[in-house]
């Protein structure tokens, strides 16, 4: 797809991001995949892997930001997983979809035809390329205040009761959304007098081990293995 109606689709973005851009050609950057340029190479265009690096960063920082202050008494490691629910692929993706990203993406033939305009990575690389080019024709504060609006579903759930003692949902949909699979939960052991049990739970995503979990009952040591499959992959 190429950008016939330049001018109104530059116009939508401007609208759906609450920004008008300065310097629309930066704009129509961040939306161009390196596999169109590389088959496009006549007219001396720039894809946006370059704008997707400054744009990774700049995503970091400013939802660094915005924690800060929301969770003044937070410590690092707080902070550093509460960035992790909300700074991912799913995240990014996420919002991609809510911006319908993938009708402005300018691909090649071959990542059209393999469905790139879905793709969750292509579009979360999108988002980050879109925000470094935010970064770059707006600064830092302006910026902020995009990123806040447009996370603001996630960022709204950290810290919440739900997120620290639903770990179970928010797995689920995590690992439904990447990796189109839901978890499962294996009782592997029970231990303790019948007044004092203790049960262990292993966790599988696609027959794969990722987790145990321990607890006094079966849902808490499915809980505890969906705590620990959680911060793994997002690790990964």
């Amino acid at each position: 797809m190429d950008w016939t109606s330049r001018d109104s689709k530059v116009e939508d973005l401007n609208k759906v991001l609450g920004y008008t851009f300065k310097d629309p050609e930066l704009l129509l950057q961040a939306f161009q995949h390196a596999s169109y340029v590389n088959e496009n190479a006549e007219k001396d265009l720039k894809d946006n892997e370059r704008l997707e690096f400054l744009g990774d960063a700049v995503v970091d920082l400013a939802i660094g930001v915005i924690l800060m202050e929301l969770f003044q008494d937070a410590d690092e490691g707080i902070l550093s997983k509460f960035r992790a629910m909300v700074v991912d692929e799913g995240g990014l993706y996420g919002v991609a979809q809510s911006l319908n990203l993938g009708d402005y993406l300018l691909l090649g033939k071959g990542e059209e035809q393999s469905g790139g305009r879905q793709k969750p990575s292509i579009l979360a690389n999108t988002t980050e390329a879109l925000i470094g080019a935010l970064y770059l024709d707006a600064g830092f504060d302006t910026t902020v205040q995009v990123i806040r609006r447009l996370f603001s579903p996630l960022i709204e759930k950290v810290g919440t009761k739900e997120i620290f003692n639903d770990y179970k949902s928010l797995l689920q949909e995590y690992t439904q959304r990447i990796h189109n699979s839901l978890p499962k939960y294996r009782l592997v052991e029970e231990s303790g007098p019948p007044h004092d049990r203790t049960f262990k739970m292993v966790l599988t995503l696609n027959g794969e081990i990722l987790a145990e979990g321990r607890g006094r009952s079966k849902k808490e040591a499915e809980q505890d293995a969906a705590k620990e499959a959680f911060f793994c992959l997002k690790r990964d």
